[in-house]
């Protein structure tokens, strides 16, 4: 039997955010792709887990490896700009380059058991009953971790005048996403990546953001709401390593676009051999 095809082999990915859910998920798509990838974050087997969850890199780390990749475990606090400095200048140091960056990296639903946060409050409450510390959490885990990892990227892509920079968001064009904090921080994180894309595109490096649909994440299985979701996690892994794969990946600097567009573009389909399609957050 011949060996599936790994389009990607030899090139280096780092995943931000890649202990559970669209991280893992794309980083494990991204090994089965061929490629070497550094999956990052918080919850280790070395020490605490973020919101005790069971799911650690060094799961995700093996996973790539499972896949046909090769994973490398590194654990890295997003939200701190020394920890993300030196996890890049590791990375250089260790592998000379890094051709693609995913920032999945986002604790803005931390605490959340499916109906209610840890402060009492629910998705979706008007923004006049909500507690204000839960923006700085969306805030803090969003746009500023996003801003710190490309911030500390940048300079090597720059420099080797290539490279693709994707941000796992959700696309605010079509309206409100239905909670005044979620709507707030996705907005801001798509506005990011736009000025990133502009001010990228001259070195030839492409920043742009994904929108996935309602993701069968670990999380949410747990909550009971698996059947509510449209997608897996390899769905937009697999749209992450059709990206990569593509020369002309510049034509789509600064934009979020709909894993669901691509799909049909690039012709992936999530593990089912579906390609469910775009999805938007009941008002």
């Amino acid at each position: 039997m011949s060996e599936a095809p790994r389009p990607l082999a030899g090139r280096i990915c780092l995943v931000a955010g890649a202990s559970r859910g669209l991280g893992r998920g794309i980083a494990q798509a991204l090994g089965e792709a061929g490629a070497t990838v550094i999956v990052t974050g918080r919850s280790s087997e070395a020490g605490p887990h973020t919101d005790q969850r069971p799911e650690t890199f060094e799961d995700t780390a093996r996973a790539v490896e499972a896949a046909g990749g090769k994973g490398h475990p590194y654990r890295c606090d997003h939200t701190s700009e020394r920890d993300v400095d030196m996890l890049v200048a590791w990375a250089l140091r260790r592998f000379g380059r890094l051709d693609c960056v995913v920032d999945a990296v986002w604790g803005g639903n931390e605490g959340y058991d499916g109906r209610l946060y840890s402060d009492g409050s629910a998705f979706g409450a008007p923004f006049w009953r909500r507690p204000v510390a839960r923006l700085g959490q969306g805030f803090e885990s969003g746009v500023y971790a996003q801003l710190l990892l490309a911030r500390a990227v940048a300079p090597a892509m720059v420099q080797a005048r290539r490279g693709l920079f994707v941000t796992i968001s959700f696309d605010t064009g079509a309206g409100y996403l239905g909670d005044v904090f979620y709507d707030l921080a996705k907005a801001a994180m798509n506005r990011l990546t736009l000025a990133m894309g502009h001010e990228l595109a001259p070195f030839g490096v492409t920043a742009l953001g994904l929108s996935p649909g309602h993701v069968l994440t670990e999380r949410v299985a747990e909550a009971g709401l698996a059947e509510q979701t449209t997608e897996t996690p390899a769905y937009a892994g697999r749209c992450v390593a059709a990206l990569l794969g593509d020369e002309a990946v510049g034509r789509y600097g600064g934009q979020t676009l709909a894993v669901a567009d691509l799909a049909r573009i690039y012709g992936f389909t999530d593990r089912d051999g579906r390609q469910p399609g775009r999805f938007t957050i009941p008002q």
